[in-house]
Order: C-alpha cells, then sequence, then structure tokens
C-alpha cells in the first residue's frame, strides 16, 4: 500500500515510521541531496521511493502522479515574517501558489485513486490559518485557504468513502524553523526593497523588533515531533479519523481562546504568545500628527461580544 508524503513538519518522520511498518512510501522532497532526504535513504527499507518535487512546477506534480499511479500531501511554504502591507504582493502569490495551488493540483490528480481505493487524504495546516497571527498575514490566508479546501473534499468525497483529515500543530523545531542565517537574510531583503514612505512610516527598528520576537519564538519551538508523526498515523490507519488534529503543547487553549474570549482578549493573546509589535515610528509621540496613544495603536476597538462558536480542539 502506498503513502504519499511531501518535504513537511513531522512528515520525514512520519515517513520513516510507516516504512517500518511495513508500508511503502512515496516521499517526495524539494532536494533530492538535501540532508532529510539523505537521511530517508539512510535510514529506510529499499522499498520507500524519494522523489523530487516543487509544488510551483506542474511537471514535476505530474511525474508524481504518473509515478504513483504506475505503482498502483501538503507543504509549508513562508518567506516573509511582517505586517500584512509590509510584506511583498509577491509574497502573498508565492504563498498560494505552494501552499494553496500545488496542494490542490497534487490532490485533484490523485483523486481518481483515492476514490477507487477509498484512501485518504491527509494534509498539514497551521494555527495561522485559523487565527490572525501577526506578521504572518500572507502564509495564514494561504492555509486558511487549504482548510477550507479540505473540509469542501471531506463533504464532496464522503459517498466515495474517502476520509480527509487536516492536522493543525503547533509550532515545532524543523529544519525551516531552526535555520535563523535564513530569516536573518529574509529580513535584510525585505529591509532593502522596502519603498522609502513604508520604511519610514514604520521604521527599521520596527521590523527589527518584529524579527527579534519571532526569532524568539522559534527558540520555544517544541523538539519532539512525535505527536506530529502519531497525528498523522492515526489519521492515516485509524478506523474512524477525525477531520481535525491539534498536536503539540497548548494548542487546545489557543483555540479555546480564539473562539470563547472576546476580540480584544484574542488579540492580546496572540501578541503575547508570539509577536507584540511596537509602535510604529509615525505614531510616536513627537511625531508630526502622531496621536495615538500605544494602548489605542495596539487595541483600537475592543469588542465585547464572544466569537463564533465552532468544535474546540481536543
Amino acid at each position: 500500500m502506498w503513502r504519499v508524503f511531501s518535504s513537511c513538519p513531522g512528515h520525514e518522520e512520519a515517513a520513516k515510521k510507516l516504512d517500518a511498518m511495513g508500508f511503502r512510501v512515496l516521499a517526495t522532497v524539494l532536494d533530492l541531496n538535501s540532508p532529510g532526504a539523505l537521511e530517508l535513504r539512510a535510514c529506510c527499507s529499499p522499498h520507500l521511493k524519494l522523489l523530487q518535487m516543487d509544488l510551483t512546477k506542474p511537471g514535476d506534480i505530474s511525474r508524481a502522479l504518473e509515478f504513483t499511479k504506475a505503482h498502483t500531501t501538503s507543504t509549508g511554504f513562508n518567506d516573509v515574517v511582517a505586517d500584512a502591507e509590509l510584506a511583498p504582493l509577491a509574497t502573498f502569490r508565492s504563498c498560494m501558489e505552494v501552499n494553496f495551488f500545488g496542494t490542490l493540483q497534487l490532490t485533484k490528480g490523485l483523486l481518481p485513486l483515492l476514490r477507487r481505493s477509498r484512501g485518504r487524504i491527509v494534509t498539514l495546516g497551521s494555527p495561522a490559518g485559523d487565527m490572525p497571527y501577526p506578521c504572518l498575514g500572507a502564509y495564514g490566508t494561504s492555509k486558511a485557504a487549504v482548510v477550507l479546501l479540505m473540509d469542501t473534499f471531506n463533504c464532496e468525497l464522503l459517498p466515495w468513502g474517502v476520509k480527509v483529515s487536516v492536522i493543525q500543530p503547533g509550532c515545532f523545531k524543523t529544519e525551516s524553523v531552526k535555520n535563523v542565517s535564513n530569516w536573518e537574510r529574509r529580513k535584510q531583503l525585505l529591509l532593502t526593497s522596502l519603498p522609502q514612505e513604508l520604511l519610514q512610516a514604520y521604521g527599521e527598528d520596527y521590523i527589527e523588533h518584529v524579527h527579534g520576537q519571532f526569532l524568539h519564538s522559534l527558540s520555544l519551538a517544541l523538539p519532539d515531533l512525535s505527536p506530529v508523526v502519531d497525528a498523522i498515523i492515526d489519521a492515516l490507519l485509524a478506523a474512524h479519523p477525525p477531520s481535525r488534529y491539534y498536536p503539540g503543547r497548548g494548542v487546545g487553549l489557543m483555540y479555546f481562546i480564539h473562539y470563547y474570549l472576546p476580540e480584544g482578549l484574542r488579540r492580546r493573546f496572540l501578541q503575547a504568545f508570539f509577536i507584540s509589535p511596537c509602535l510604529p515610528s509615525a505614531l510616536r509621540p513627537g511625531k508630526p500628527g502622531s496621536t495615538p496613544t500605544q494602548d489605542a495603536a495596539q487595541d483600537p476597538d475592543p469588542d465585547p461580544s464572544p466569537g463564533p462558536s465552532p468544535t474546540v480542539a481536543q
């Protein structure tokens, strides 16, 4: 039985575990010579197959689909941490291209096989697709689109016996998280590419502050990926897998706060938990036209009414 994986947080460990359990695993990687790919070759049986695939390239996806069909799901991409106004439009496009359209094309291509085999679709989402994480607008909107797509598949494929699960993990210490030099390089690219008006309005120190808080949040990432691996395995093998998994410390509490507390408290919680931006340069006391206080700028319109009440994370 084939299980198809792409290179996402927890997928490498899940591929190893499924290979050890006797499943035939097709693992897609961006680079066949990357450390993760080399480790899979060294640790797994000859039955595991590695395939190079860039989700932005239809040819790569087509080859993966043809390979799977001949022998018988999603990635997370983000390259800028900044306010939505500061993030280049190209960042929004690239996040949607990889995280949403790549996932859509790969899943649609495999649906005939999945329908015939009454298979499973297991996708990695992100809490950033459900909650307005500061400075993750491009990444979060692409993940929100993926989750809605999977919910649609879940409804439409139910008569075919295809089960769909989305895993919403907390922050785990993956290779991307540990690559501090890459985030430093991305910050410098952002600073050099910003229009002068925006750089003056927000200030370079504002961007440095956000970057520092982001790196601090990454330093608290969980090193043990086993909760994500266990969720993937359960979603693939359980007789009745839930449509959502929430692996990671404190993720259930985050969803409870998001769905049941007033908007102002929800916003403060995310700022305290992730990134709490300082005042942009143009709004600081003494600047021409600056009247808002820091409290008003960070929490302009507290809303006492509770949010919607969907199912809370278990």
